[in-house]
């Protein structure tokens, strides 16, 4: 299934943040484990939809699905020291209510990764432990 989501013609502001290395690292994690190159978030604290992919991270409100609120763009991983430092990135504002959202955004998004990685975790198919004969 493909979805598609619209990006409004003009950014109303772009600036510069950090993102938390715990948030960065778990939701490389996760585009690294999926098939298809993007991961759907659900933040449904928010009723947002997160959509990742190794670009960008995207935000649509459930009540305009396919217009793009707000982006995480532009990661900067290579500049931080040791993998414990925050990721920074560019913050793009499509939407007069994006700065209204970033508010809540960074706490909720991380706990919907942590809830999917969860989950993810707990479908993964049980381990075959092998075992090896050892020559001596």
């Amino acid at each position: 299934m493909q979805e598609s989501f619209y990006r409004p013609d003009s950014e109303l502001l772009r600036t510069t943040r950090t993102l938390p290395a715990a948030i960065y690292n778990l939701a490389h994690t996760l585009l690294a484990q999926s098939q298809t190159g993007c991961v759907f978030v659900p933040i449904r604290t928010m009723q947002y939809m997160a959509v990742l992919d190794k670009a960008e991270f995207i935000f649509v409100d459930r009540e305009r699905p396919g217009l793009i609120e707000l982006a995480w763009q532009s990661f900067h991983p290579g500049s931080r020291i040791a993998l414990e430092d925050p990721v920074p990135f560019d913050l793009v504002y499509y939407d007069k209510r994006a700065a209204h959202t970033m508010q809540r955004l960074v706490a909720e998004f991380y706990k919907a990764l942590m809830l999917l990685s969860e989950r993810r975790i707990a479908d993964a198919p049980p381990a075959k432990i092998l075992s090896f004969s050892r020559k001596c």
